[in-house]
């Protein structure tokens, strides 16, 4: 039978009525191949992967398939989004084998979960060299009928050397400006100075790369750390990545130009980048980040907050083309002829130029992923421009939408909380404060529980069977901190500190490395241990900057000590690895400018406490915090900081020194400004 149909997981559910007798990921499962002396393929992917679907609907939904499966596997289903800790596991054991990785993953595994053979995606015939799904079933269950000891050997050595590759690092020190400086010139070379990003195809946003380089030239004054980030920005926004109608980007891009997405929509991506893209506004005043920071913000909003007020974690790639046929990316690409239809032939036509919309197409079947190559050039083509995408989004508003993810993923949300809080911010938009508020009071209600322990996903406001992961713990505390900037509200700082001491108690080691996993959380094959970036920060990385600003918050030493010993494994990758440690390098920033404590205090409807308050938010020093209230509030950074003069004031330290405090934003606005 299948287990699925009892899942929270929409991933799983999507799977709960093929042919094939999955099992959730359990003991239980193991046991039945112990009983039945099989082995277990484990199938690991996520919602809005478009191979996984294709997989599914070629060989899962196939009754032929499906039957060899029953008859000679125990077969494990795993949604990667709910279990990153499994599928970092024997992720890494797949691209040692074979030196990729991706999703779908294919794994299978001894009844001691020990793995012998490894895949992705297979076809449902041999295709460019691939065997096909059922040849590959067909070699394994041989294998393991004739060469047992084969595979058991085999299984023995993989789990061996996986569990023998704990990290290690010589020294927890910290990165210091030499470091810092390599980083900078590892980006420099693999830096697209023709198309912005780094490296060719598939291209990914860089956003925690984006991240570090805003900081290095807050911190320095580089140019050229600037440019990169200006450059790839306005590729990225202008380009197909983008949904030039609706806000929000693509996970990547399968071309180095940006102009063809994978057009799944994740909730991580698109918070980074609302963030990154905010950042940029207030270093430079570009309008062109502003509106792409906004258009973002409000993408998440309006297509991701669900109805407990928590942000779904993606939209697919693929929808319906209107025929009954789900195709990738129906949902957003047009033809000239579409566009006519719509607009009429002049719009049309200008449209069509405006958006690179080309009878060849710049996608299938003549159809292209809308680009916006320039800005309009005075204000009636601006004018114009508006309302032929007001139109637009209205047409596609009508077309099949793809399908939602709507688990709620707690480091995600974290995420999105922090990019939200800060953008509305910015730009004086409090419903955006509000949604973001409304997310951290889902996770604090049905994430978190009476011990500071988070779990991992929640769905229609019910708690998931996962326990959260570092990664959870960490974006997490950063989200509610930088609510707590915005806000001022002490509980959102006060929960941080509880995330964080269970990642002290239960995440991290004794020479100050850390784990993906928790000290008391279910026994892998190995325990994972992974502090470069990938889609998102890596746990290890996001808990030494959470770390290091609650440190400067609160002034105890044991966070920014735990921190600096966490950030020596950035002294190790930096200079040899940049662009997949980006996040390590950005609170590496931060540790070498201080970070500066800003404290403003005033009563809490005088607008001089407020212009104190914006000019603390939108001061560019590296990893700044900052805390607003009234006189002789409770929080470390207000204790004992008095009016001056019967004024608002704001005092800023660094390093433990402090500025005399001031009551003019000019002068706040100087002791902030870096580089």
């Amino acid at each position: 039978m299948n287990r699925l149909a009892d899942s929270q997981s929409p991933y799983l559910l999507q799977h709960a009525d093929n042919p094939v007798h999955w099992w959730h990921w359990s003991q239980a499962a193991f046991d039945e191949a112990r009983r039945r002396d099989v082995p277990v393929l484990l199938s690991v992917g996520y919602s809005s992967c478009h191979w996984c679907h294709v997989m599914a609907h070629e060989s899962f939904e196939d009754d032929e398939t499906a039957a060899y499966l029953n008859a000679h596997f125990v077969s494990v289903k795993v949604d990667r989004e709910e279990r990153p800790d499994v599928d970092a596991v024997y992720m890494e054991a797949v691209q040692a084998a074979t030196g990729q990785g991706g999703w779908p993953m294919t794994v299978f595994l001894t009844p001691e979960a020990e793995p012998f053979y490894f895949g992705t995606y297979f076809p449902p015939q041999p295709r460019h060299g691939m065997p096909s799904f059922r040849q590959v079933l067909d070699g394994v269950a041989t294998a393991w009928a004739d060469r047992r000891g084969e595979v058991a050997d085999v299984a023995k050595r993989i789990t061996g050397e996986l569990a023998g590759r704990t990290l290690k690092y010589d020294g927890p020190q910290p990165p210091g400006e030499e470091e810092m400086g390599a980083a900078l010139l590892g980006l420099t070379r693999e830096f697209d100075e023709k198309r912005g990003g780094f490296g060719g195809a598939p291209k990914f946003p860089p956003s925690m790369a984006l991240e570090f380089l805003l900081r290095h030239h807050a911190r320095t004054g580089s140019d050229g750390a600037l440019q990169m980030v200006d450059a790839t920005c306005e590729a990225m926004a202008r380009g197909g990545i983008y949904d030039q109608l609706g806000g929000g980007f693509a996970r990547y891009s399968v071309d180095a130009e940006w102009v063809v997405p994978h057009f799944e929509k994740m909730l991580y991506d698109n918070a980074l980048l609302c963030r990154v893209y905010a950042h940029l506004w207030r270093a430079t005043g570009s309008d062109l980040a502003r509106r792409v920071a906004l258009e973002t913000a409000d993408f998440i909003v309006r297509e991701l907050c669900t109805e407990e007020g928590g942000f779904a974690s993606a939209l697919d790639a693929d929808s319906d083309d209107g025929s009954g046929a789900h195709k990738e990316g129906a949902f957003f690409v047009w033809t000239p002829a579409q566009l006519a239809e719509v607009l009429g032939e002049d719009d049309g036509a200008f449209a069509a130029a405006r958006y690179a919309v080309t009878e060849g197409g710049t996608f299938e079947e003549g159809a292209s992923v809308l680009q916006l190559p320039a800005e309009a050039e005075d204000a009636g083509e601006a004018e114009r421009l508006a309302s032929v995408r007001e139109r637009l989004f209205a047409a596609r508003e009508g077309r099949p939408r793809p399908g939602r993810d709507d688990k709620v993923v707690a480091a995600w949300n974290g995420l999105a909380v922090a990019a939200l809080a800060e953008t509305g911010a910015y730009f004086d938009r409090p419903d955006l404060v509000e949604a973001a508020s409304a997310a951290a009071d889902l996770l604090l209600a049905v994430h978190t529980d009476d011990r500071g322990r988070l779990v991992r996903t929640s769905r229609d406001g019910v708690a998931g069977p996962s326990a959260g992961v570092l990664e959870d713990y960490a974006d997490v505390a950063e989200g509610l901190m930088a609510l707590y900037a915005v806000t001022g509200e002490t509980p959102w700082l006060e929960v941080s500190g509880t995330l964080l001491d269970a990642v002290l108690r239960h995440f991290t080691a004794d020479d100050g490395t850390l784990f993906d996993t928790a000290d008391d959380a279910e026994r892998l094959i190995r325990r994972p241990q992974d502090p470069t970036d990938s889609a998102t920060p890596s746990g290890w990385t996001a808990a030494a900057a959470a770390l290091l600003s609650y440190a400067a918050h609160t002034g105890e030493s044991r966070y920014r000590t735990a921190a600096e010993r966490a950030l020596g494994v950035v002294r190790a990758l930096g200079p040899r690895a940049a662009r997949f440690i980006g996040w390590g390098l950005a609170a590496g920033e931060a540790l070498l400018d201080g970070p500066r404590e800003v404290a403003v205090v005033g009563e809490a409807d005088d607008p001089a406490r407020s212009a104190l308050h914006r000019v603390a938010l939108l001061g560019t020093a590296p990893g700044a915090v900052v805390a607003v209230g009234e006189p002789g509030a409770a929080q470390p950074l207000l204790a004992d900081r008095p009016l001056v003069g019967g004024r608002a004031a704001a005092y800023v330290c660094r390093g433990f020194v402090c500025s005399a405090p001031t009551t003019d934003p000019d002068t706040l606005a100087e002791a902030l400004r870096t580089g």
